[in-house]
């Protein structure tokens, strides 16, 4: 207010005071938009009695010389308070209708979290019993091959069902924001071999290329949280690609980014979808693949939180291409022990 009178103090003589409490209205208003209450009253007071002390003749006066600017000046108060009180009311009125929707939206994630959970969890979890009942009663019965189908059956689920208690895990550190980057250097091959393992452990028909240059350099970067991001488009490609589909996951170094690509031969991800599947929860439509849809949202904040990004676009040949580009430190192996 104090900026607004002293720009209107230069400016009175060529727009008039009558013009003046237009512009201190309008910085009311502005006010109110922004501070509480308090102190939005106590500025439409001030303002009038700035407008009154050094705009209204006689100027350094509270003396009002004619009874229309002593009408002006009261109907400016009235004005200037309500105007106040209103534009606060406003306020509020959108502060609630906010909370109110953002109520509605967790309720809605929170059901579709739970409706997710019910079948993604209970599907493993049922696996898990049902082999570990056959297991301990009909044990005499069992040959050494059904066994091993069993036990294997088991370390299966048990993967799944650890990879989704992961993903939960990640999005509420992602949602606290407690993020602790944990930098060291990692052999890229040693981290695309891993994970590949890692994902074909759980079955996969799909076949997995790995492609990185014998030279590549290693990179200082975060290998947990790295490994997880590729796992979960690994993951994300098998469930979304025919069976008979070659996925190829590679790794590049320029100029101290490091890249990775992550990209199938499948029918690729409608064009109108490809802005929202790394959104929180969601998942394709018409596809009766299950999931609960925090993978690809768990890419993208990973990435994000490691100061990177990542992109997806459909392929002209067909499919679908991940790119993950983070920034890292580059250091070859006769160069690494000068750290």
């Amino acid at each position: 207010m104090a900026l607004v009178s002293l720009f209107c103090a230069f400016v009175s003589p060529y727009i008039g005071y009558h013009v003046v409490a237009f512009i201190l209205l309008l910085t009311v208003s502005f006010i109110a938009m922004l501070f509480d209450i308090v102190p939005v009253l106590l500025t439409a007071l001030l303002s009038a009695v700035v407008w009154d002390f050094f705009f209204i003749p006689p100027y350094f006066t509270f003396i009002v010389s004619s009874a229309e600017d002593a009408i002006f000046l009261m109907m400016y108060f009235v004005v200037a308070l309500t105007s106040a009180a209103l534009t606060y009311k406003i306020r509020q009125v959108q502060k609630v209708a906010r909370q109110k929707e953002e109520r509605i939206n967790t309720i809605r994630l929170y059901n579709t979290l739970l409706n997710s959970l019910s079948h993604e969890l209970r599907t493993p979890i049922a696996t898990i019993i049902a082999a570990t009942d056959n297991l301990q009663h009909s044990n005499a019965r069992l040959t050494d091959t059904h066994r091993s189908d069993l036990v294997s059956e088991i370390a299966i689920a048990s993967m799944k069902l650890n990879q989704h208690v992961e993903n939960l895990l990640n999005m509420s550190r992602l949602e606290s924001g407690f993020i602790q980057l944990k930098y060291d250097w990692c052999d890229m091959s040693e981290l695309l071999y891993d994970t590949v393992r890692k994902i074909e452990e759980n079955k996969v028909s799909q076949k997995i290329l790995v492609q990185v240059a014998a030279d590549m350099p290693l990179a200082r970067t975060d290998k947990g949280m790295l490994e997880q991001v590729l796992y979960n488009l690994l993951s994300n490609a098998t469930l979304y690609t025919p069976a008979s589909s070659t996925i190829s996951i590679s790794a590049a170094a320029v100029d101290n980014v490091l890249e990775l690509v992550v990209e199938d031969n499948g029918p690729g991800f409608p064009p109108q979808e490809i802005d929202m599947v790394f959104e929180k929860f969601y998942r394709l439509r018409n596809t009766a693949t299950g999931g609960t849809g925090l993978g690809l949202s768990i890419v993208r904040g990973f990435a994000e939180a490691m100061d990177g990004t990542v992109t997806l676009q459909n392929r002209v040949e067909g499919g679908a291409r991940f790119t993950v580009k983070l920034p890292a430190e580059m250091s070859y192996l006769k160069n690494l022990k000068h750290e």
